[in-house]
């Protein structure tokens, strides 16, 4: 997908100064028990900031890192099926233990995925997951472009996002529809979604039994 979307014909700049209110994403990480152990998977690239912001409780992190590793388009290049379902496992992180995953941050990384690079991902995700749980994303809603690149997430002290990722040219963004990803973050449902102050959508997903 990522090489068929429309340049727009301009520069996206993000702004690291822009901190991003999140309140799912805040949410989430009020919510953590300090005494209880959580299995983290982050979708995206590891940061300092984001490894102490749940170094706060008993957290073990797994990184994926989808974007640097070229995952994304692993994915979507991919034939449909077996395929498919084997790229997507094979990119994430080796299990360390039989521990279930508890927590998921996808990021902005759902933008860059074909709907059933989508599902395929999540699917295997949800393999290694527990019930109930979570799974966080920011979706493309409001602006018709993005950058070419994912963005690069990090948390501020009291839980704000700033995007630090790289200038890039603008493509057209898929606005993704909730009845889009309903159907396509494997058993993954939504279970809350907020419209944020840049466009985005905050949503919420929660894995079934």
């Amino acid at each position: 997908m990522t090489a068929s979307l429309r340049r727009a014909g301009r520069r996206v700049q993000p702004d690291p100064a822009a901190a991003l209110h999140v309140p799912l994403f805040q949410d989430i990480v009020a919510g953590l028990d300090a005494n209880q152990r959580h299995v983290v998977l982050d979708l995206g690239a590891a940061s300092t900031a984001m490894l102490a912001l749940l170094g706060r409780s008993r957290c073990r992190a797994e990184i994926a890192d989808l974007a640097y590793f070229g995952g994304i388009d692993r994915l979507n290049s991919a034939e449909s099926g077996p395929a498919l379902s084997r790229a997507a496992e094979s990119l994430l992180p080796n299990r360390l233990s039989d521990d279930a995953i508890d927590l998921v941050f996808c990021w902005d990384l759902p933008n860059y995925l074909t709907l059933d690079s989508l599902s395929a991902l999540m699917d295997a995700v949800g393999r290694r997951a527990r019930a109930g749980a979570l799974a966080h994303a920011l979706i493309f809603y409001a602006e018709r472009d993005m950058n070419e690149r994912p963005g690069r997430f990090i948390p501020t002290a009291d839980g704000e996002l700033i995007d630090h990722s790289a200038p890039g040219e603008a493509v057209e963004a898929p606005r993704y529809s909730a009845e889009d990803l309903g159907k396509s973050m494997g058993g993954f449902v939504i279970d809350r979604a907020r419209l944020l102050s840049n466009g985005m959508q905050e949503f919420l997903f929660r894995l079934g039994s």
